[in-house]
This record gives C-alpha cells, sequence and structure tokens, in this order.
C-alpha cells in the first residue's frame, strides 16, 4: 500500500514540478513587432568565446563574414568601432551582404606625459597607442575614400573622453584631420551628458552622437520606464544642441538593455526586459523620427573582464551566435527550460529508487516532504550549475564553476542523507555531520567573500545567490522535517548542529559566524546605498543632501536581487546565531523518543 502511495506522491512531484516550469516559462507579450523585423542599425563586434580585442585573439575573416551573413536579415546598417585588425575586410563583406555602416575608428590612450617620470616601458607602451591612434585615422580615412557606397558616415573614436584617456583638444585634432580628408559626415560618440560638458566636440563634428543607456545611468530606472526618458533625454539633449549648433542631426549611437546580469536599482537585466526596451524603443524612434543605432549585435563574453556578467550580454545574438530573443513574437525567459526540467526529473527519480525502501516505510506526510525537498534540490542544483556556467567567460571562472557545483552536489547528496534521518528520527551520524559542518563553511566563507566584494565596490559583480541555492534549501528544508517532531516553533529548531546533526561544533565559533554574515550584509546596504550618493549625475539630479539619500536608499532595499542575497545571508546566519540552544548530545543523538504513526 504505501509502495503504490509512494509512486502516486513521486508521480504527482513530477507533474507539478513540470507545470511550475511550464508557467514560469510561458511566451511572453513584449510589445509591437519591429517592422519588417529589421533594425536600422546595430553595433557590430564579431568576437566570439576566447577572443578578446583586450588579448590580440582576434576572429578569423571567415567568422567576420559569417557574423556579417547573419545580420543580413536583421539590420539595415552596422556601427564598427575600429578599423583595424582584421576589421578592413568588413565594407567589401557589408557591400556583399546587402548592408551599410557606420564605420569607427578606435582611439585609446593619449595624454600628455612626461618621460622623465615615467619607466622606459611604460614610455613605450604610451608611445605605442599614440602610433595605433595615428594608424587607426588613417585606415579610417582610407576605407572611407574606398566605399563610399557603403560606408555612409564615420565615428571618430567612442568615449575615449568618458573613459579619461584623452583630452577633447587632440580629440578635435583628429576629428579636424578626418573631416579634411573624406566626404561623409564625421561624429564623435560619446555618453550624451560628455556633449553637454564639452561643447567645443560638438562644434567640430557634422553631426552629434550620444549614447543614452538607462541601465548605466546614475539612477538606473524600470525597463517600463527606460524608453520614455530615452525620449525625455534626447528632446532634452536636441533642445540644447539645437541652441548651440542649429540644424546640426543627432544620432542615438548606442541603446540598449541587458539580457542577463546584476540588478542596478530598478533596472533588472532579463531577456524578456530587453526585448521589451528594443521594441519599445524602436516605436519611440519611429513616433519622434530619432537617428538610432542598437547596442548590440551579439553577446560579447571578453566584456566580463571589465563589466561582469552584465557587459557581456547586451546582443541580439548570444555568443555561439543564437538568437536571444526575436524582434517578432511573443519572448521566452528561458527557451532550454525542458532541459533543465528533465535533468532534474532524471536526478529526483535516482534519489527515489537509491531511497524507495526506507522512503515507502515514511508516513504519507513526511513521504511528500522528502520528495518536494528532494525535487527542490535537483531543480536548484540543475539551475545553479547551467547559470553558473552561462557566466564562467573565462578558464578560472569555469574551474570556480566546476568547483562550486561539485561542492553542491556532494551537498545536495549528505542533505538527503540527513533529511532520510530526521524524516526517521534516526540517530545522528557524526561522520555525516562533519562533512556536512564542512561543506557549509566553504559555502559560508564564500558568501562573506563575495558580499565584501559587492559592498566595497559592486557595480560589476552581480549577485551571487547562485551559489547558496542549495545550502539556504538544506537549511530550510531540515528546519520543516523538525518541526514535523517538535510541532512548535522554538530555538530549537533552528540549532544548526542539531540540524545537521553534529555535537562537536562550537557554538560560540558559530555566532561569530552568524554576527560576520550579518555585518557583511549591513556592509552591503551601506555600500550600495553610497555608490548612488556618491555618482556625479545623481548629485546634480539630487543636491539635497537629505533627499538623495532617501533616494539611495530606497533604490537599495527595493532591489529585488539584493534583497534575495540577504535573505540567502539571514538563512545561513539564524541557525549559527541559534547554535548550542540544547545539547545536540540532549536533542538528536540518542535514539528516537517520538513514536512515529500515521497522523503525522
Amino acid at each position: 500500500m504505501k509502495k503504490s502511495s509512494l509512486i502516486m506522491l513521486v508521480a504527482l512531484t513530477v507533474v507539478l514540478n513540470g507545470l511550475y516550469n511550464w508557467l514560469n516559462n510561458r511566451p511572453v507579450d513584449v510589445g509591437p513587432d519591429v517592422p519588417d523585423g529589421k533594425l536600422t542599425s546595430l553595433s557590430f563586434a564579431p568576437f566570439r568565446d576566447g577572443q578578446s580585442p583586450i588579448e590580440k585573439v582576434m576572429p578569423t575573416p571567415e567568422q567576420i563574414e559569417e557574423d556579417i551573413s547573419l545580420l543580413a536579415d536583421k539590420t539595415h546598417s552596422i556601427r564598427t568601432y575600429t578599423s583595424l585588425e582584421g576589421f578592413e575586410i568588413v565594407p567589401d563583406l557589408a557591400r556583399k551582404y546587402g548592408l551599410t555602416m557606420i564605420q569607427g575608428a578606435w582611439l585609446t590612450y593619449e595624454l600628455p606625459f612626461d618621460p622623465a617620470k615615467l619607466s622606459p616601458e611604460e614610455v613605450q607602451e604610451l608611445n605605442e597607442a599614440k602610433e595605433h591612434n595615428h594608424k587607426e585615422i588613417k585606415e579610417l580615412i582610407r576605407s572611407a575614400n574606398a566605399n563610399p557606397d557603403v560606408v555612409k558616415r564615420v565615428m571618430v573614436g567612442n568615449e575615449v573622453l568618458l573613459r579619461g584617456e584623452m583630452e577633447p583638444e587632440q580629440l578635435i585634432k583628429y576629428i579636424r584631420e578626418v573631416k579634411k580628408a573624406v566626404k561623409q559626415p564625421v561624429s564623435y560618440a560619446d555618453v550624451w551628458s560628455f556633449y553637454m560638458r564639452y561643447p567645443e566636440i560638438g562644434k567640430e563634428v557634422d553631426f552629434i552622437t550620444i549614447h543614452i543607456l538607462p541601465y548605466w545611468e546614475d539612477e538606473p530606472l524600470e525597463v517600463n520606464d527606460a524608453v520614455a526618458h530615452i525620449e525625455k533625454t534626447y528632446k532634452q539633449v536636441y533642445e540644447q544642441v539645437q541652441a548651440l549648433y542649429p540644424g546640426k542631426p543627432i544620432l542615438i549611437g548606442e541603446s540598449g538593455w541587458p539580457s542577463d546580469g546584476r540588478q542596478r536599482g530598478w533596472a533588472v537585466p532579463s531577456v524578456a526586459n530587453s526585448a521589451k526596451f528594443i521594441r519599445g524603443l524602436i516605436q519611440v524612434s519611429k513616433k519622434n523620427g530619432f537617428d538610432l543605432n542598437i547596442v548590440e549585435a551579439f553577446d560579447q563574453p571578453w566584456k566580463s573582464a571589465l563589466e561582469g556578467v552584465v557587459g557581456a550580454n547586451w546582443g541580439l545574438l548570444s555568443a555561439d551566435r543564437t538568437p536571444v530573443f526575436p524582434l517578432t513574437g511573443e519572448v521566452v525567459e528561458n527557451p532550454d527550460w525542458t532541459n533543465r526540467l528533465l535533468v532534474s526529473t532524471i536526478i529526483m527519480l535516482l534519489a527515489v529508487a537509491y531511497y524507495f525502501k526506507p522512503l515507502s516505510q515514511l508516513p504519507l506526510p513526511r513521504m511528500a516532504l522528502f520528495l518536494v525537498f528532494a525535487q527542490l534540490l535537483a531543480s536548484l542544483l540543475v539551475t545553479q550549475a547551467d547559470e553558473l556556467w552561462a557566466a564562467s567567460f573565462n578558464p578560472f571562472q569555469s574551474a570556480g564553476t566546476v568547483a562550486i557545483v561539485i561542492i553542491n552536489t556532494l551537498l545536495s547528496v549528505f542533505l538527503a542523507q540527513r533529511a532520510m534521518a530526521v524524516l526517521n528520527n534516526d540517530s545522528a551520524n557524526e561522520k555525516l555531520g562533519a562533512w556536512l559542518q564542512a561543506f557549509y563553511l566553504v559555502l559560508i566563507a564564500l558568501a562573506v567573500y563575495k558580499t565584501y566584494t559587492l559592498a566595497l565596490d559592486g557595480r560589476y559583480i552581480s549577485f551571487p545567490y547562485e551559489m547558496t541555492y542549495i545550502a539556504v534549501t538544506g537549511v530550510l528544508g531540515l528546519i520543516a522535517m523538525r518541526y514535523l517532531d517538535v510541532r512548535k516553533w522554538s530555538a530549537r529548531l533552528l540549532d544548526f548542529d542539531s540540524l545537521i546533526g553534529y555535537s562537536q561544533a562550537s557554538p560560540k565559533r558559530n555566532r561569530i559566524i552568524a554576527y560576520v554574515l550579518v555585518i557583511m550584509g549591513l556592509a552591503l546596504i551601506a555600500g550600495e546605498t553610497r555608490a548612488f550618493l556618491i555618482s556625479r549625475d545623481f548629485i546634480e539630479a539630487h543636491p539635497d543632501m537629505a533627499e538623495r539619500f532617501k533616494l539611495a536608499f530606497i533604490y537599495t532595499v527595493t532591489n529585488s536581487q539584493l534583497l534575495v542575497w540577504l535573505a540567502s545571508l539571514g538563512v545561513l546566519a539564524l541557525p549559527l546565531w541559534a547554535s548550542g540552544y540544547e545539547s545536540a548530545e540532549k536533542v538528536l543523538f540518542t535514539p528516537k523518543s517520538v513514536e512515529v504513526t500515521e497522523h503525522d
């Protein structure tokens, strides 16, 4: 009878888990389709996994051609950022596939320096940067003159003022050099506020190119407000530009939304939000006649070294060249959800097969609780592995992911063993308890380190809640199982040593760890709030300190990703704080004293 009940409960667990996943991955409406399914212009950088302009590992000509062919039915024009290092072939390929170009020259560090104050290596590096700039300008001029049918506009530099790598005077020299040599309109691209800060640049260019990226702004907005913000900002800039340079056109040279990464204020990266933003932006652009370039064609793994996970995930297509989302129709947040569901179901069924005999002897409520616990562990382990692997962009990160997944896999196995012992009211296994303590302490140490880096300067660091999925679920699950015996909420339920079944731990040490977790959580709130308070544009928008602090604090404590991470720290801290509430020997290390009956 109990075996048939177990089989029915297993089937019900599988069905409910499938239903939950199906409901959470239904296609969603993200706004009107992009007309003809094609953008006006799209930023193009053909770097793939393992390639990087920083490391000088460049795409092959064949890869560049393959990428341009993929874009032929997605955009009318592409914007490039360099004219060298293999990109010399881009104009010919653009012509071949019916695309036009906004061609750019990448300018890098060129500030005045005193050779006497620098090492010979530093002097050589600076001279090489200056030589690189001259080569970029020379090739931009050559390419524009050789391909006037394809290269419709040219861009002299990209955010070089924002990066602080060049003075406006030197930039103006390069702009004038290009303007004298080509017939195409010439511009410089930067964050919109830099054109307001350096109006002399606007006087030199033929059109103003501004970047408006609501996610990165000092006061990040919720995606539903971001498009209206673009419209408002454009009109403000337009009024100032027309006052300073009547008749000069404006190009929004970069605008987009990340599909993955850390949340900033109310700006949440997601596939659906990225699609919603781009489609909304296209509608606003069409309504107002904005000239617009979307960033970007492909996810760029190499940017993770500079901007974390979020920096690598702005593409219309992924790094392996599969669509992140379509420009028409509904969007699914995770198209591969069925694969996760299948793998997690298999893992759960293996756990059931392993524990089938003791499971079938449990009362129905305890049987059901174990199945839910096992399914949660399996689902979260698969999700953790998938998400962490997707956020691993170099061998070091990949190795870290493998280590974390191995630790959490072993932790899941040990938690399942502990759960079965608790549900059977068996005596605790000291060796198992020691392993559980060791794995928990390792993950807690990683959590403390991650929280410290987030609090110190977390702008480009994702909240690592995936790392503690299993540990947090283990704590909550074991508390629920112990409640079946105690039938009363008390500190006894929370005692960490009793939860894991280990009598040799130090309550004093555990409480110190709990206090450290709490302190790091408070430090994270303070660090996130401070990041808003010291932001230049945030200060200008809210000069009153009291108002600025209030808004900064609100943006911090309403950040859902931050709150999930703080909750994870709290779940880990509470049992440690309650450690030693009762002697583990007295509470759990004697054979069962409570008779388990059917009504349990």
